[in-house]
Parts: C-alpha cells; structure tokens; sequence
C-alpha cells in the first residue's frame, strides 16, 4: 500500500518549510517496499533510538537486512517536537536576554525591543526543515534500510504486520517513544490545552500563557515565551522548580525566572479550567488558598506516557506498563527474548543522547552477542544531561544524597563563578560548579553545574568518570584562560591542596633544601 493511500501526515501551519519536513520524513507518495524474505532486525518506531539502531545495523557493511517502520514522521521527538524545535526558539530568546542585560556591559539599547514572534517561528520551522534529510526516508533507504511507512504490530512471535505486509524477523526493537502525559485537570480537554507536540505550531504569540508544570519543558519553555514577550506564570506542584536537580541550583534559576517577569506559583494544584470571554481561567489551590488567572493559551509539561497502545505486545509475550512503558532487562531485552527495547518507551532517561546510547547497547545485544556472551548494559551508562534554561544546569554521575543512600562517603568541592575570571568579564558570575568524590580519594561520583555553557562544560566531568580519571589528573589538564570552564581546574586543584597535610609540607620543605 502507497502512502497516499493512508491517512497523510499534515504537519501545521502548512507552510513551504513544513512541507519540506513532510517531505523528508513522512513522504506523501512514498512507496512502501517488497518485504525481505527474513530481516536481521525488524525495527518499529523512527525516532532516536530507532534511527540509530537501523542505521548502525545497516551501515556496518555486512549485508544484513534491517526493516524500519514509522507511522508518523521520521526524526521522532527530537527532530519535530523536541530538541531542535525548542533550542532553536531559546536561541532567539538568549538574544532577547542579551539585549536587556546590555546595560551591565556599557552598551545602551533603547528599551523597546522589536521581538517578531512570527519570524521567530517561522526560523525555527526553516531550521527543522533543514536539517530534516539527516532523519528522512530517502537517506534511510540509501543506507540499505527497507522504510516503511505506517503502523506497525506483532503479529506473532517472529513476525510485524504494517500496511497490509508482513515482516519476518530474527529479531525486532520497540523504540515507539512517549507522548505528553494528558492532564487530568476537570474542563482541560474542553477549553484546550498545548503541549510540546503542538506548541511548535503557533504563528502568533499568546500574549498571556499559563505553564502547568516547573519541570526541564515547563521551565525552558516558560522563560523562552516571556523573553518573546509573553506575560507568564509558571504553576508547579513542588516547593521550588526542577525538583529532581540540586536544590541550590534549581533556586538560581527560580530567581533567574522571576528576574525575567515570570511570575510563579508553587505549592499549587490547577482544579479546574473554564473558558470565559476573556479567553482561560485556572482556578487553583496554593499554600491552602483557592485563587484563579485568566490566560490566552495553556502549555502542559508534567510528563510522559510511554506509546505501547496498538503494537500487540501481550500477543508476543512482551510485558509492559501504561506508566513505565515495555519492561526490560539491563540487557534492553523484554520478557520475549527476541524482542528488545530502546528510548523512551522503556527507560526512565528520557533525553535524545540516552535513546542514542541505548540504541548501541541493542544493536551489541541482538546482533554481535551469541550466546548471551559479551552483552553491554545499561546500567553501565554514565549519562550526563541539561537543563536549557538560562543559566543553564547540567548533571551527570551521583548527587551526594544519593552517594549517602549507597553508604558512600561523599565530600563536595564547590567553585562559585564569581570566582572564575572569565565570568566576571562575561557577566556571568551567578552560578557554580560542584564535583562530588569519594571521601578520601579524588574519584569522581557526580557534578552539577548551574552557569551560562554548563552544557558545553558537563562533557569534561563525564569524560573523567567513563576513564576513571580522578581529580588529581584532571588538575594536570591545561586549560585555556580564560575560559570558563577553567572552573573545573580549579576544582580539582582545590583537591589537590587538600593532600599538603602537615607531614606533606614538611617532607617537601625538606626536599627543598636538596634541590
């Protein structure tokens, strides 16, 4: 069956970028084609995790005959409603940031900002339209990957039906993702509400927006919208936004929110939302009281629902839970030793570069792991990840109350960036780096970093914990000055000095008199 013969993938506003996203990743006139007698790998779901499973199996030379099926648009998450959507919008809103805190740095702008929230958008819609061909059906095909588009189901224990053809496999890979959690908040459905999945379609800014939610979207999304010019008020459940990160961090970029005009309300719980003549009013409950606020659009952020809904999964014996999605083993393997999972669907790292890792470990696992022998794991990831608010955080290894939970001994090392001279020269004192290690040794268990490029500056520390790289080398490690992660130096330095104990110093003093 031709894909114009199923229902087409409309991708709004329908606009000439849009089209040619479609185009890339959801063809309207693509050609599903004749099924391979037996596929090596049969993998259902083109997101991440997906793609990369397809490719890597496909693009290793060895002629193996590799099947992937997506029903909606190559990329996934990631490339359509996502990580590039999002970044490329918070790009223009850092611009904004920028200029209104031009006046710290000598250069005086007029306090009108021109923000042209159409143009904004309609960047972000040429961005994800350019870069689009990396994830489309064409190159996949290139690649030697049999694409087929439509949805895709087990049909028995070796076998995936997906528009009127069946697929034999040795072995199959569940990476259909997650979608935005539905809230349940009485009247949500009738007046409507956005999500990442649909927020990406506006062409006109809501001159009032409500964020249910102060977790990564909520809080990236909440600042982008008010520096675009948005009045908006963030409503979260929790006592300070980002909950799961370090609390110090999380409240800099609470005030960082309010410093921007956001105004927050925490400790909240949205009841109800009625649809009145000035556009959406929440009523709430916060700290006991009952209020309301009476918005242009709502934007929902408070998690995802794993897509295990069609794919017959009882059928073939893969167990799986609305909540957590298809259960596997350490190995991505289900409880249908054949059939193995990656990304979202199965794994509570939800980030682009988790499905990416994830999809390595599968492709060892049913491809170049006989017997069971050799099989990579999981839980052997060391998985960094941020925040893009502005400043950023950025995480990776253990947070110290959960070295304290392990019976680890945990010291901390904190360098403030008031400390570090290239973020006095940028502006950027406000934030810190803090390195956790081993009581008594310099091996690294975790670090956080709240500042402007912690994302640009968490791959080091996660370079030193994958190689076991202590703080002492790291203190041997030239770094250019000035820059800002020269923060990290000094944190290992600030280890070093701890080892000049009293017997140390004298030893060296006598060492001294010698040289």
């Amino acid at each position: 069956m031709s894909n114009s013969e199923q229902d087409r993938v409309i991708v709004r506003p329908v606009d000439e970028y849009n089209q040619r996203l479609v185009a890339y990743v959801h063809p309207p006139n693509w050609e599903n084609p004749q099924p391979a007698d037996c596929y090596d790998l049969v993998v259902i779901g083109a997101g991440t995790a997906g793609l990369v499973v397809a490719a890597g199996a496909a693009g290793l030379g060895l002629g193996l005959k590799v099947a992937l099926i997506e029903k909606h648009l190559m990329g996934g998450d990631c490339l359509n409603v996502g990580c590039v959507p999002s970044k490329t919008i918070i790009r223009s809103a850092r611009v904004v940031g920028e200029i209104r805190n031009a006046k710290n740095l000598g250069v005086n702008i007029p306090n009108q900002v021109n923000i042209d929230f159409p143009a904004v958008m309609a960047r972000m819609r040429r961005v994800r339209a350019g870069i689009s061909h990396h994830d489309s059906a064409e190159r996949f095909t290139s690649l030697g990957v049999d694409v087929f588009l439509g949805s895709g189901k087990f049909a028995s224990s070796d076998t995936v039906e997906v528009a009127g053809k069946t697929l034999k496999f040795k072995k199959a890979v569940i990476a259909t993702g997650a979608r935005a959690a539905k809230p349940t908040i009485r009247g949500i459905e009738q007046a409507g509400y956005l999500t990442n999945e649909t927020v990406f379609s506006l062409i006109q800014r809501p001159e009032k927006l409500a964020v249910i939610g102060g977790g990564p979207i909520g809080c990236e999304l909440a600042q982008a919208f008010r520096r675009l010019g948005s009045e908006v008020v963030l409503i979260h459940s929790g006592s300070h936004v980002l909950n799961k990160e370090d609390g110090e961090a999380a409240q800099i970029v609470e005030k960082a929110l309010m410093r921007d005009g956001i105004r927050l309300i925490l400790n909240a719980k949205v009841e109800e939302v009625v649809t009145v003549t000035e556009g959406k009013r929440l009523y709430f409950s916060a700290s006991g009281c009952r209020d309301s606020v009476t918005v242009d659009e709502i934007l929902v952020g408070v998690g995802r629902s794993p897509n295990v809904e069609g794919l017959n999964l009882a059928a073939v014996g893969v167990e799986y839970d609305q909540r957590r999605g298809v259960i596997v083993n350490d190995y991505l393997q289900t409880t249908n030793p054949k059939i193995y999972a990656a990304g979202d669907i199965c794994m509570d790292w939800k980030f682009t570069h988790a499905a990416d890792a994830a999809a390595r470990i599968v492709i060892k696992n049913t491809l170049f792991s006989p017997f069971g022998l050799g099989r990579s794991k999981l839980s052997s990831l060391v998985m960094p990840w941020v925040t893009y608010t502005d400043p950023e955080i950025a995480h990776v290894g253990m947070y110290e109350h959960q070295a304290k939970e392990l019976g680890i001994d945990v010291e901390t090392i904190k360098i403030p960036f008031s400390s570090v001279d290239r973020a006095i020269a940028d502006a950027q004192e406000e934030g810190f780096l803090k390195i956790h290690h081993k009581k008594g040794s310099d091996k690294i268990l975790g670090a956080t970093i709240v500042a402007a490029h912690a994302g640009e500056m968490i791959s080091e520390v996660t370079t030193a914990i994958v190689n076991n790289i202590g703080l002492s080398k790291l203190s041997s490690v030239i770094h250019p000055y000035p820059t800002q992660a020269e923060a990290i130096k000094k944190a290992a330095d600030t280890y070093r000095r701890t080892l000049l104990t009293a017997n140390t110093k004298k030893l060296l003093g006598f060492l001294t008199k010698f040289s």
